[in-house]
């Protein structure tokens, strides 16, 4: 250790830091600040050249710079870059760090291109073009709208002038507050040839900043009719110019709906839908931060230089015996899954002079949690703890040679506030009991006392005790963090595991040993000495080992809440699938499929190898809503993906499917999936709830969270089937038009995608598919084309399957044997051999329709039994010839009996009977049926006749109009039966 120059020492934090305490409180930057601000107000990231200076070059920033710089000052390859550009990342990820950037980029240039940062921008832009990048990108103007300081309706003088609405403010900041070329142009709000013509006015590239617009468009602009008309006609008119106007970028910062939590009025909403929808046809979604530069982020923001790469290479080789000690790595590497050790010189040399394990805590753990504020947050605890680090550095107290996740100072108040008021905790009366918990049972304010630093300072001295002065200390500390991240742990499970304990024990060297770790950790948590608060769950062998949890003894709601913040995007989607797959049904369809998501490729890939071109098969295929959804702006991957599935792709999105015609795929609904997912992370937090060891030990609570979850589980299950109120299937109802893509649309609330036999009804009324008992020999004569006449009954079975033209059948193959054999019973078709000669038909079961060598033909000429010759009138003379008698005529339709065998379909008699000739009936009738019983009896027995010609399938054809008075009870049965068929009946009380 003293042959290392410690961080405290290689490292100067920056002066803000220093005079603000280790308080930073320019973190969450401002966009007005940085271009409205004077005096003693205005912030030092408003000068380019120190925001250059503060700022790491993440590849996602230069990206996006490079983007605007090549938009507005490329000049002829300015169409090499995009013109809109949204900022969807959540709170805290850097827009507003972004946006500043965007205006020094177009305010300065000179300046900032000549930072680290701006020296990326060039040479990527170089790439881009071909061509170096002019130095001032063609004097840019920019008007920025910070939309989270205007209010609707309420102007400022002297930033806006006598504009009212968003398009005034806009054009007196487009112009510089000339007065002649606003009134110019005032009335044209939603002009688009005007708006661009005053843009082209200004003569000059223009960047437009336009930052938290859903702060003026959301609620603010409620009860603003005319405003908000105005208003929102102008940013679609603005969304399409930009990207007509050369030299012009744009860049809008609109949080993604998915993350952002904003409570919203329905008029809100839908502007929000709107703004959404023309954003996504218009711009590119990007974010400026990934949780892989937290470090670099961290170390520029908080110190003015970098280490030495000595320093790093000598911090690095303290660690290497103990991370390679054949005990540490069996008890407590192997299992906590290190893989920082893979490459630990690398690893350091990023994070210093943080530990990696710390880094990877805040990295997988703390940035999942939804109210934790990525980057501003960790900047904020990161630099409460490296100023009180480095203060107990300077007074000759013990630091750490790298930052652990046990190293964070609990006794220090701004590390502490930082920490619970980051957003890892967010219910109050939860950051008040781990307040307390902090100085009871880790140490108090002033190092004196707390349960595990009483520990430390109690301890007899031993051969580590100075190297590790503070060991069940950090160990608390780490307990700490696990158990403030919430019940369970992102990925982890509850509370923080004994190898994570003693890890965060550690120090360079191996004088404190393993079995030292395993002392420490056992006084800390043993029952009568340790912390007692502590609620620990026992080990069970080498792969579950012991687990500690802080408890502050929470409500089963407040435990609900905290839980519902560690559950991550992909548990939640997990879950809806889950149920998904429950709640489907196939109804008449013959088989039901389940498509799961494959986030890491596209939509169409996933669709396209998922093995759904089934043959002779109607099929249900259920989508998973974390890749697919249809509607409100987001539906575009999702119709690419069915396009290409259905085998309407092109190019190379163009595969072979025969089988498309029997799919039909449910899909969830956006907005719906929004609600669902919502529900889902409600069930999942009651679930986990359920399972923990407070609920377990309470009976009323356990009642209660068993009561909760059963509700959250019927809510979450009512939400999925109204998710699902799409059905996309391949259509063609003109059999010479063009197939395409068609959609059925669920709007009522007790209809669902998910249940097979309502989509089936859905479909038969879009003539998609024949309803049970539907398909007869008449409709299977009025779906035949002529060429369909000679072809096998093999290709007549794949047709029905593979021809949007044809209608799926309800029984599937035995609907269409059934057809097949009416029709020939009643002569109206004829099943021939490859010899054109007729075979017989002698029941259902035996139509082959599997056979290749079998056709159908058209009924064949019927002839005389006696003379063989075509039907006629009149008696044949007794020697066979052809004289013909007047007495018995010959019996029309009577086909003569064939002396082969039948060969593919069955043997019998050829002999048919006379086909019967349907009958129409039409009859009306008005009664009082109050005082006649007989009279109502009669009628009962006329509908049960009804009834039974309808269930013996004896009708083919309904029209009509029934009126009833009725009592309520049966009417409201009545009612539902009438749904199920489609029909719309009308009610009303009398």
């Amino acid at each position: 250790m003293t042959t290392v120059t410690p961080w405290w020492k290689a490292l100067k934090l920056r002066k803000e830091i220093l005079s603000a305490s280790g308080q930073i409180d320019d973190v969450q930057m401002s966009l007005f600040r940085a271009v409205h601000a004077t005096g003693a107000d205005r912030p030092p990231y408003a000068d380019a050249d120190y925001y250059g200076e503060i700022t790491h070059p993440t590849e996602r920033l230069i990206d996006l710079l490079t983007e605007i710089a090549v938009r507005i000052g490329g000049e002829d390859g300015y169409l090499k870059a995009r013109a809109v550009t949204r900022l969807d990342q959540g709170m805290g990820g850097g827009k507003s760090h972004a946006c500043i950037g965007a205006y020094h980029l177009a305010t300065n240039p000179e300046a900032l291109l000549s930072t680290e940062l701006g020296q990326r921008v060039i040479e990527r832009a170089a790439t881009k073009m071909g061509r170096p990048l002019a130095g001032d990108l063609g004097r840019p103007h920019v008007v920025v709208l910070p939309c989270d300081n205007m209010t609707p309706g309420a102007p400022v003088p002297e930033l806006d002038g006598p504009a009212t609405n968003l398009y005034e403010r806009f054009l007196w900041r487009l112009f510089s507050k000339d007065y002649t070329l606003f009134e110019r142009y005032q009335p044209f709000w939603s002009d688009k040839h005007k708006i661009a013509d005053a843009i082209r006015a200004v003569n000059r590239p223009t960047l437009i900043i336009v930052d938290e617009v859903l702060d003026y468009i959301g609620n603010g602009l409620d009860g603003a009719n005319k405003l908000a008309a105005q208003d929102m006609a102008f940013l679609r008119a603005l969304l399409d110019v930009v990207n007509d106007v050369p030299h012009v970028a744009m860049l809008v910062v609109m949080i993604a709906s998915d993350t952002d939590k904003t409570a919203l009025s329905a008029a809100a909403q839908a502007r929000r839908d709107d703004l959404n929808s023309l954003l996504e046809r218009n711009g590119m979604p990007t974010t400026v931060t990934g949780v892989g530069d937290f470090a670099d982020i961290l170390r520029r923001r908080l110190f003015d230089a970098e280490p030495a790469r000595e320093v790093l290479s000598a911090t690095a080789a303290l660690y290497e015996s103990v991370l390679t000690d054949k005990a540490w790595t069996k008890q407590v590497w192997d299992p906590i899954g290190a893989n920082w050790r893979r490459s630990w010189p690398k690893e350091v040399a990023t994070c210093y002079p943080f530990h990696p394990m710390l880094m990877s805590l805040a990295k997988e753990e703390w940035s999942k949690v939804t109210g934790f504020q990525r980057v501003r947050s960790t900047i904020r605890i990161f630099a409460a703890t490296v100023y009180a680090l480095q203060r107990r550095g300077r007074a000759g107290e013990w630091v750490p040679a790298l930052i652990g996740p046990g190293d964070l100072p609990l006794s220090d108040s701004t590390v502490r506030e930082a920490l619970l008021g980051s957003g890892l905790v967010e219910d109050d009366r939860t950051i008040a009991n781990y307040r307390s918990l902090a100085e009871i049972e880790v140490v108090n304010h002033d190092g004196s006392a707390g349960a595990a630093r009483r520990q430390d300072l109690e301890r007899p001295t031993s051969t580590w005790s100075k190297a590790n002065p503070r060991a069940a200390e950090r160990a608390a500390t780490f307990i700490f963090l696990a158990s403030i991240v919430g019940t369970l742990r992102p990925g982890r499970g509850r509370g923080a595991s004994a190898p994570e304990v003693k890890a965060a024990t550690s120090i360079p060297g191996t004088s404190y040993t393993i079995t030292d770790a395993d002392s420490v950790v056992d006084e800390m948590v043993n029952p009568s000495r340790g912390m007692s608060a502590l609620d620990i769950t026992p080990g069970q062998g080498n792969n579950k080992p012991a687990r500690y949890f802080l408890s502050t003894r929470l409500t089963h709601r407040m435990l609900v809440n905290n839980i519902r913040r560690t559950i991550t995007e992909a548990e939640r989607d997990q879950v809806i699938a889950a149920f998904a797959k429950k709640l489907a049904s196939s109804g008449p369809f013959r088989d039901l499929k389940f498509v799961s998501a494959d986030p890491p490729r596209s939509p169409a890939d996933v669709l396209a190898t998922a093995g759904l071109d089934s043959a002779h098969s109607s099929r249900l295929i259920v989508l998973d809503p974390a890749q697919y959804s249809l509607r409100n702006g987001m539906e575009k991957p999702t119709l690419e993906a069915l396009t290409v599935a259905m085998g309407l792709g092109q190019g190379a999105q163009q595969f072979p499917v025969q089988w498309a015609s029997s799919a039909i795929y449910a899909v969830v609904n956006t907005q719906q999936r929004g609600i669902a997912r919502g529900l889902a992370v409600e069930y999942l937090a009651r679930q986990k709830a359920l399972q923990a060891p407070e609920i377990q030990s309470d009976d009323e609570l356990k009642a209660t969270g068993t009561k909760e979850l059963a509700d959250a589980k019927t809510q979450l299950e009512k939400a999925l089937k109204r998710a699902y109120q799409h059905v996309a299937y391949l259509a063609q109802p003109d059999p010479d038009g063009e197939r395409y893509l068609d959609q059925l649309t669920f709007d009522k609330d007790n209809f669902t995608a998910l249940d097979g036999m309502l989509v089936w009804k859905g479909l038969a009324a879009r003539d998609k598919v024949f309803d049970a008992g539907q398909f007869s020999a008449k409709a299977l004569l009025h779906n035949l084309r002529d060429h369909d006449y000679g072809k096998t009954l093999s290709d007549t079975r794949a047709a029905f399957y593979s021809a949007p033209r044809l209608p799926l059948l309800y029984g599937g193959d035995r609907d269409l044997q059934q057809a097949i054999y009416d029709a020939v019973s009643q002569g109206l078709i004829s099943i021939v051999d490859g010899a054109g000669t007729e075979v017989a038909v002698t029941a259902p079961g035996q139509v082959n329709l599997s056979s290749t060598g079998l056709r159908l033909a058209r009924p064949q000429p019927k002839t005389c039994s006696s003379c063989e010759q075509p039907t006629h009138e009149g008696r044949c003379s007794p020697s066979g010839s052809d004289a013909v008698q007047v007495g018995t005529p010959h019996e029309a339709g009577v086909p003569k009996p064939r002396k082969e065998e039948t060969r593919g379909i069955g043997s019998g008699s050829n002999s048919t009977a006379m086909p019967a000739k349907d009958q129409q009936i039409a009859f009306s009738f008005t009664n009082n049926l109050l005082a006649n019983s007989d009279r109502a009896d009669e009628f009962a027995a006329l509908f049960r006749a009804f009834y039974m010609a309808l269930d013996e399938r004896q009708i083919s054809y309904l029209q009509g109009t029934i009126q009833l008075v009725i009592q309520a009870e049966a009417a409201e049965q009545i009612q539902q039966h009438l749904e199920g068929l489609g029909i719309t009946a009308t009610l009303k009380s009398i």
